[in-house]
């Protein structure tokens, strides 16, 4: 399929937001065909370029559009839940220009016809750009190693089991070696499943509920048992979504001693806990779970303090056939792809981030931790912007998400920041249908 992709056009009139370079001030930014080629502070102050096309930001935000390192895209095997269009339209209304699947498809992205059909859908679509992980473990199983070489040479940009551990130490110790003598990255959930048969964190609110507990350990006792495999082998490691003081240090003390480990969070973690479930509110009900005030506080600390590296969306679709269940038996996860951006900022409107500092989680250090040309505003890049208002409050409606699914955490939710226009390769995706 064609995509239109217009000639020159200036952004004129913009608070341009480069966490890359620091870079904050009013100013304009001129895109050609499917790049940047000019960007300054006062640029367009004397008028426009004669023969583009202008538009006017009314003083609003202009950054690199955002690179979510973590969603689940259904596709292929449960489009009923999610597709790439679907993700991509609700991406593209969040400001998100790149995202990264996760490879726990129907088939499994575990062979290398699956990592380019990804691809070639993305393509066909025109909208977010997507890119994808490949398993760690043939079929995901944890038994034995996908052919990691090959899938990698492929286009996949990491490995991981997806929502499931890497829960054999050996068969994580020969990954993170293979891994260290090819630079690729690992991608751990950081869960030892023998521990997580609950439904909620452990605690007393679970208690009160009559549910099982997941207790913290699961994900603290598997992130310390990897981080004596990663000084065993020197692979690279990513913990995804943590979500306990405990984690954030054992991060904390491994960076300090030079492992190469990085780690993210999702808005679930540093913005809500385990009250959320409330009346047993199945929306609530993610993995990790959500846990107690204390570690929702130590995560803001550890984004804060730099130790946790990225913000990612975990943008887990799940149908109302999975979701309006009782409590026990409903699935994990919530959406978040509309909702990365507002809730991240809520971290600048209550001061615990500088702007430039919190969109660099969802911006540029998602991108360099998988070698994505992606979140930076610079000539020669690719024209991905978001251009937003971060002051505009609006309420999180799931019904009027995007996305195929709606079982958004936030529903209910008051927010702040709200996007205006999405650009992926100079095309305007969002609002539909503008020019």
């Amino acid at each position: 399929m064609a995509l239109d992709v217009p000639g020159r056009v200036a952004y004129a009139n913009a608070r341009l937001l480069d966490p890359a370079t620091g870079l904050d001030a009013m100013g304009g930014l001129l895109t050609e065909g499917e790049h940047i080629v000019h960007l300054a502070p006062g640029l367009f102050a004397d008028g426009t370029p004669v023969g583009a096309r202008v538009v006017d930001c009314g003083g609003a935000c202009l950054a690199p559009g955002l690179v979510d390192i973590r969603t689940q895209l259904r596709e292929p095997g449960q489009e009923h839940k999610e597709s790439f269009k679907s993700a991509g339209r609700a991406a593209a209304a969040g400001g998100v220009t790149s995202m990264v699947g996760l490879p726990n498809t129907n088939p499994v992205i575990d062979d290398e016809a699956a990592v380019e059909f990804v691809a070639r859908r993305a393509r066909l679509i025109g909208l977010a750009k997507v890119f994808t992980y490949a398993a760690a473990t043939k079929g995901l199983e944890g038994r034995e190693l996908a052919e990691i070489g090959l899938l990698h040479q492929a286009g996949a940009v990491a490995f991981t089991d997806g929502v499931k551990a890497i829960a054999d130490a050996q068969v994580m110790r020969r990954l993170l070696a293979y891994a260290a003598s090819h630079d690729l990255l690992v991608i751990q959930h950081p869960q030892e499943p023998s521990l997580a048969t609950g439904v909620m964190n452990s605690g007393e609110t679970a208690t009160r509920l009559g549910l099982g507990g997941i207790p913290r350990e699961a994900e603290i006792i598997m992130l310390e048992r990897d981080m004596r495999l990663v000084a065993m082998t020197g692979g690279r490691y990513h913990a995804a979504h943590i979500s306990t003081e405990d984690s954030v240090e054992i991060i904390r003390k491994a960076k300090a001693a030079g492992l190469p480990v990085t780690c993210d969070t999702a808005p679930f973690y540093f913005a809500l806990n385990e009250l959320e479930v409330g009346d047993y509110r199945t929306f609530a009900k993610l993995s990790p779970p959500l846990r107690s005030e204390s570690d929702r506080q130590a995560i803001v600390d550890g984004l804060a303090d730099g130790t946790i590296d990225v913000i990612a969306s975990d943008h887990c679709p799940q149908d109302q056939d999975t979701k309006r269940l009782p409590f026990n038996l409903a699935e994990f996860g919530g959406i978040g792809l509309e909702t990365l951006l507002p809730v991240t900022l809520r971290l600048v409107h209550e001061g615990r981030l500088p702007l430039l500092k919190a969109l660099d989680r969802i911006t540029r250090a998602p991108a360099d931790l998988l070698g994505l040309e992606a979140g930076r505003l610079r000539t020669g890049a690719p024209a991905d912007l978001v251009i937003f208002d971060p002051e505009a409050p609006w309420k999180v409606v799931g019904d009027t998400m995007r996305s195929k699914s709606k079982n958004s955490p936030f529903d209910g939710h008051l927010v702040q920041g709200k996007v205006i226009r999405t650009v992926v390769d100079g095309r305007t995706v969002f609002p539909e249908g503008a020019g």
